[in-house]
């Protein structure tokens, strides 16, 4: 295969990506040389393509610092209500591209890099994906800070600087391993130390009741020590902060371990308080009760709160002037959104330091309270629901037990998601469907009691990483049509329905999408060694592994089409890739099993000489959002195929309908809005809706009567329980068999058939590029809807109560 050009070869000056600037070019070429010599001391002979990459870094982050400080001064001016968005995860990827683009320095960049003999897609390769978070959530995360500083919010991201983030997975013989992720090792050039603003956080201990308050005393004492890192938003100069608290030792060691010798010891022992951010927890949609993780809980909001009480009371930039006392006003000033149960904490916590510290009245805390915070919830599956030991809790944590008492809703447990509605004015779902689900079965007393609480707010992405940074093709194809306001207003792409019939805009979709599935043939080529045909279909299918996202209905496809093919070899097949990928929770045998079934049956279907290049099946090692920004732009056909009722809303499929791939999906999620919005017509739904679930839950799911009635469901499993897929272990995979044919919770047999018959439909169109093009784009017209600023700015209007702007600030280098 011929290999694709370069994006360096083929880009164009366009309008998408800003113009480069002689002046400018010439500017950042002189930085980048200053930062290599001065900053990394480095002689440009014997410099290393990192350290190539560290100076171009810091020379686009001086054009990050001066908007920062500005903004930063300009909230202290206006004094707004400030947004916390607290999170235990921010799946940020790589910062370098993302910065350039949104500081329209892009094109300067390419072009300075170019003139000084360098490779700008090789430099962005040395950067570390800082990947603290496991999926769904901490991404959205990550989106939503985008979007707050896009549209003008005083927002402040705030979480744990994880020194290990999530996983690096390597496949081995067919099997997941996990290397830890030691993305800090060279140094972090997007992040600022901050120590003036180190905050000492309690736990352990006992309380004191004494007439004048409670007093929490004999505590154990650990430092957060704040990383900030910018967060700038699109072209507007606006530069917002997440902060990130790591734990540090405090620094006495009682003069008793000096005489009695354990001056070494009493060194090492602070690596247990320095534990609490050394590593996230790799679980996605799994509470796992360990006591290091109800530390990190509790360490991220009582940092955080210290420091949203510092900043409520203080008078300007800088300054430590106490100038506000009254706390009633602090819900007019400060909104806190708990993104999902892991910051529930947050509502002991402020009630603490408003009753303790404050010596505020119960109720009027309690006001205070609600008023403040908001929570968002992510998850209906029972295992993703947060409840805590009582005992644990009392050891760790004895004043926030009693508080909790007191809110009284403690049943042997304490039941994280119960505090968060009871301590929040508004909870929302994150998709229609999952938030009418919250209210009438998980959280229906709840709803019953304080209807008014409960909202939706469907989640969203941003357009500037999921198109125009990972798809400047598409970006550029499509603001040729439109213009370029649709990266700010992602519904202006309604105006593409009037080019749903123009043979040159079908044509110019079509050839993207081709040169797209030919660099990302190149990159699996050069990974898995095996030969792809870029004709072929790419299905796809990336995601946290799970049960109910359900990879194994995807392999009961794969062998089923494997099948038909040995059996009619001479048959005009649809050719397909079909790409699965994602990480499994270590401690989630299942999802392991999942991973080696799928490398199993490729290691056949590849080499097969009867299938040849009609069906090829890869599994992606090493999912995360680098790989994300290749893979998606790629794909024909997106996979979103959990049992109804269990995908939360799924964010995933939104960037795949926005990078003109269709979606084969159940009802579920935000699948059922996606739908709406293409037509759906254009997107293939098959299987069963929510209500079907639950009839079939009534009567009961028995997965025999399928086996029994289907015979290409019966030849797929006996392959898969007889060992045609591991001939040398024939019973590898005897417990998934197990578990479909005998307690499978997300029903894989009962959606087969249907799976099958819309996988038939998806080849007969893909038969027919045109009209496949066709429904692509009512799929890009219809994405409007998922962008991450119009989620954020129902979140600011009807949850947080500040106003979005697309007011630009003035840059640091216009007079004021």
């Amino acid at each position: 295969m011929s290999k694709p050009l370069s994006d360096h070869d083929r880009k164009k000056q366009i309008s998408v990506r800003g113009l480069a600037g002689v002046e400018n070019v010439a500017d950042l070429k002189k930085n980048f040389n200053r930062h290599l010599h001065f900053t990394l001391v480095k002689d440009r002979n014997v410099s290393t393509k990192r350290d190539y990459y560290f100076a171009l870094a810091h020379t686009v982050r001086d054009h990050l610092v001066g908007r920062w400080f500005r903004t930063q001064q300009s909230y202290y001016e206006k004094d707004p209500k400030r947004v916390y968005y607290l999170s235990l995860e921010f799946y940020m990827g790589r910062t370098l591209q993302n910065t350039m683009v949104n500081l329209a320095l892009e094109n300067a960049c390419d072009e300075a890099v170019y003139q000084l003999g360098l490779d700008m897609e090789e430099l962005q390769e040395m950067e570390e994906d800082a990947g603290l978070g496991n999926g769904g959530l901490g991404r959205l995360a990550a989106c939503f800070l985008d979007s707050m500083a896009s549209l003008g919010l005083a927002a402040y991201g705030y979480g744990i600087r994880y020194e290990f983030g999530i996983f690096n997975q390597k496949i081995s013989s067919g099997w997941q391993v996990e290397e830890a992720d030691d993305w800090l090792r060279y140094g972090n050039p997007w992040e600022k130390a901050r120590p003036e603003y180190m905050h000492p956080v309690h736990f352990y201990g006992r309380t004191e009741h004494h007439p004048d308050g409670v007093k929490w005393v004999d505590t154990q004492v650990v430092l957060a020590l704040p990383y900030d890192t910018p967060v700038p938003g699109y072209r507007n100069n606006i530069v917002n902060t997440m902060r990130l608290w790591s734990a540090k030792a405090p620094c006495e060691f009682s003069l008793k371990d000096f005489n009695v010798g354990g001056y070494i010891q009493a060194v090492l022992d602070r690596n247990l308080a320095e534990n609490i951010s050394r590593v996230l927890y790799p679980n996605d949609n799994f509470f796992e009760g360990k006591e290091l993780r109800l530390k990190q809980e509790y360490f991220v909001v009582a940092a955080t709160l210290q420091d949203i009480i510092r900043r409520f009371k203080a008078s300007k930039f800088g300054s430590r002037d106490i100038v506000r006392t009254d706390f009633s006003t602090l819900p007019d000033k400060v909104a806190i959104q708990l993104n999902d149960t892991h910051p529930a904490l947050a509502i002991p916590e402020l009630m603490r330091v408003l009753i303790d510290e404050e010596k505020l009245p119960w109720e009027k805390a309690w006001d205070i309270c609600i008023k403040t915070c908001a929570y968002t919830n992510h998850t209906v599956l029972p295992e993703a629901l947060e409840r805590w030991p009582i005992d644990l809790f009392q050891t760790l944590l004895p004043r926030h037990l009693e508080i909790i008492y007191e809110i009284n809703l403690c049943l042997l447990l304490v039941n994280m998601a119960h505090l968060c509605i009871v301590g929040s004015h508004a909870v929302n779902g994150v998709a229609r469907i999952h938030s009418d689900i919250l209210k009438a079965t998980v959280f229906k007393d709840f709803y019953e009691m304080d209807p008014h609480k409960f909202q939706n707010k469907t989640n969203g992405i941003t357009p500037r990483r999921w198109l125009v940074m990972c798809n400047p093709g598409l970006a550029e194809v499509i603001a040729e049509r439109i213009g370029e306001d649709f990266i700010r207003d992602l519904d202006q792409l309604k105006k593409l329905h009037d080019f749903f019939n123009d043979e040159s805009f079908i044509r110019d979709i079509a050839k993207v999408k081709q040169e797209n599935k030919l660099k990302f043939a190149v990159h699996l080529e050069e990974h898995y060694k095996v030969k792809i045909n870029p004709n072929s279909m790419f299905d796809v299918q990336v995601k946290r592994i799970h049960e109910y996202k359900r990879q194994l209905l995807n392999c009961l496809h794969i062998i089923t089409f494997y099948n038909r093919i040995k059996k009619e070899p001479n048959k005009q097949w649809t050719p397909r890739t079909i790409m699965i990928g994602g990480k499994a929770a270590p401690g989630y045998h299942t999802a392991k099993m999942i991973i080696r079934l799928i490398t199993a049956i490729g290691e056949v279907v590849n080499n097969d000489p009867v299938v040849g290049d009609r069906l090829k099946v890869i599994f992606l090692e090493n999912y995360r959002v680098t790989l994300a920004e290749k893979a998606i732009p790629a794909a024909d056909l997106s996979e979103q195929i959990s049992t109804a009722g269990t995908e939360a809303s799924g964010t995933g499929n939104m960037k795949f309908m926005l990078n003109g791939a269709l979606t084969i999906g159940t009802m579920d999620g935000a699948n059922v809005e996606m739908a709406e919005e293409a037509g759906e017509g254009n997107i293939f739904i098959f299987g069963m809706r929510v209500e079907d679930v639950e009839a079939m839950d009534a009567k009961g799911y028995n997965a025999s009567e399928f086996y029994n009635r289907i015979p290409e469901l019966k030849q797929a499993i006996d392959q898969i329980a007889g060992g045609f897929f591991s001939p040398k272990q024939p019973d590898l995979f005897k417990d998934i068999v197990n578990m479909l044919m005998h307690h499978d919770r997300f029903k894989v047999f009962a959606d087969y058939e249907d799976y099958i018959k819309c996988q038939e439909k998806v080849s007969a169109l893909y038969k027919k590029p045109k009209e496949w093009t066709k429904k692509v784009i009512l799929n890009i017209a219809g994405s409007g809807k998922f962008s991450s600023d119009r989620t954020i700015s129902q979140y600011a209007r009807e949850i947080w109560g500040v106003e979005p702007t697309l007011e630009k600030l003035a840059a640091p280098d216009d007079p004021k």
